[in-house]
């Protein structure tokens, strides 16, 4: 596994985004781990932040793209620190965008926050985690309603790898199946797990055996 991915691991769990225990999912499932990217509260948090997101989609896609889109609400900070992040580290400049809740109807009117798409547009997605797949099917029509853009792929920190909407495969195969484009995640709970279990992490241990007994059960019912 790469260093940064075992970094973003550890820095997930410090910073309280990943938690273990026992959690009530939007879904309803009963998970024992939870994963909420509003939990990354300060400016340095956003900037590591930013650079996982960064060296991930530069792992996955390159960097020949021109847009990067991350929906209302979470993806705003998500995307504008990885944009950031970009320039940084790899001194391409990439668009930011956006979408509102509500359309805008004074001022800088419309649906759309930061660049605005155009036709011929290369955008990647950005998200924080995909459990079922249901936040695409409203940012997509949103995308594609603005311009002849190309969607390139779709970026998530964690790959939850359990299943999606149609109950067979993951959220993100089932998006790459649906839309036609690729899918990939900084980390995924099979990297978590294997980087965490019975390892110590300053001092503690997070997936103790207990714990790995009730996510495996939890995989047996819901993974994909």
């Amino acid at each position: 596994m790469e260093q940064y991915k075992q970094e973003f691991i550890e820095f997930m769990v410090h910073s309280n985004v990943l938690k273990f225990g026992d959690f009530t999912l939007k879904s309803g499932r009963k998970s024992p781990f939870f994963m909420n990217a509003g939990s990354y509260v300060t400016g340095t948090q956003l900037r590591k932040l930013g650079e996982y997101y960064a060296r991930a989609i530069h792992d996955n896609y390159g960097l020949d793209f021109d847009v990067l889109f991350g929906p209302a609400y979470k993806g705003i900070p998500l995307g504008v620190a990885t944009v950031m992040a970009i320039s940084e580290l790899y001194g391409k400049d990439i668009r930011y965008c956006s979408n509102r809740k509500e359309v805008k109807d004074h001022g800088d009117t419309g649906i759309l926050l930061g660049t605005p798409l155009k036709d011929g547009d290369r955008v990647l997605i950005i998200e924080d985690v995909t459990t079922s797949g249901k936040s695409i099917e409203e940012t997509f029509p949103i995308i594609k309603a603005q311009a002849d853009v190309q969607v390139v792929g779709l970026i998530v920190s964690l790959n939850r790898m359990e299943k999606g909407q149609a109950g067979k495969e993951s959220a993100l195969d089932e998006i790459k199946e649906r839309y036609g484009f690729p899918t990939a995640a900084i980390v995924s709970m099979a990297e978590v797990i294997e980087h965490l279990y019975n390892k110590p992490v300053d001092g503690n241990i997070y997936i103790d055996d207990t714990l790995k007994q009730a996510i495996d059960a939890y995989y047996e019912q819901y993974g994909a």
